[in-house]
């Protein structure tokens, strides 16, 4: 997520109330992620599994909750609680704004669009043109959303992130400043939920086709030509290669990659990355051929059992 306006590094100190280490002018021009920082952004960073790889990152301002040692070319904003912080910033920059019409005033549709009645269309949305949007659809801020696009009643697009802190008092919740990205030619079926990333977007690859009830986590990226069929369920920030298939109630972990042209049989739980032109199958998962050998010599053994 990048600033209207890049932040003078003492100034967001400031606004935090925190020591920093830097220059006082070092400038700050957005928040990310670990996965997806890039040179300028800011990364928090709350236990020490993760301080190298923050300090180590693209991330050129971190967040921290230790005073360390401030690699070159970088800053430091030292705080007792960057989960807490880095909070702050979110909601300062992407507040949650209530609605005043079913299609925001500054909402930017293409021609030949269909918006069905009952559907909600909130601020900052650009939808493309040829789409047709059936009722009760939720199109959730900063959304973006290419040409000749159907998404089938009841489908939510921009919920926040499923992230939170456990802490004594219970769970604190990241907020979500992020959007959701559906390039050309998507279709996705009734009562769908794709969450907006935290901080950067949640995008569908062209052409790719979903079928109804299905769950796609935050700051997941879906390939082109995809298939997904009935109650798959997808956890955040994985990425689906190109033309991958699954099949009915697969649910895949956080984390992974699917490759290429990979399809995954029904009910089938994905908890690794997947190299792709393979079938697979099961769960956990592994390749298809295996898994019904397996499943044969399974049903061998009572007769085994009986003859030994």
């Amino acid at each position: 997520m990048k600033f209207e306006k890049a932040y003078a590094l003492k100034d967001l100190a400031n606004f935090l109330g925190c020591p920093f280490v830097g220059s006082p002018d070092f400038l700050v021009q957005g928040i990310n992620e670990i996965h997806v920082v890039e040179a300028g952004d800011l990364v928090f960073v709350d236990h020490p599994k993760y301080y190298d790889k923050a300090l180590n990152s693209k991330a050129t301002t971190i967040l921290i909750n230790k005073e360390v040692e401030c690699p070159k070319g970088k800053a430091l904003i030292i705080s007792d609680d960057p989960f807490r912080d880095f909070n702050k910033i979110t909601k300062k920059h992407k507040p949650l704004l209530a609605a005043s019409a079913t299609i925001s005033a500054d909402a930017k549709i293409g021609e030949g669009t269909v918006i069905q009645p009952g559907a909600m269309v909130l601020q900052d949305v650009v939808i493309g043109s040829n789409c047709f949007i059936h009722p009760n659809v939720v199109i959730g801020s900063g959304s973006r959303i290419g040409n000749n696009v159907t998404i089938h009643p009841g489908t939510v697009l921009g919920g926040d992130a499923f992230y939170y802190k456990k802490r004594e008092s219970g769970f604190d919740k990241l907020l979500s400043g992020g959007i959701v990205e559906i390039h050309d030619d998507v279709e996705i079926g009734a009562n769908c939920t794709i969450d907006r990333g935290v901080t950067g977007a949640t995008t569908i690859g062209a052409g790719t086709k979903i079928d109804n009830l299905v769950q796609i986590g935050h700051d997941t990226i879906i390939g082109k030509k995809c298939l997904f069929a009935s109650q798959v369920g997808i956890a955040g920030c994985t990425i689906i290669e190109d033309e991958v298939t699954l099949w009915g109630q697969v649910g895949v972990i956080s984390g992974i990659t699917i490759g290429a042209k990979a399809v995954v049989y029904a009910q089938s739980g994905v908890g690794r990355s997947l190299d792709g032109g393979k079938a697979y199958f099961g769960s956990p998962c592994d390749d298809a051929r295996k898994k019904y050998r397996e499943m044969a010599a399974v049903k061998s053994l009572p007769e085994i059992i009986e003859n030994m």
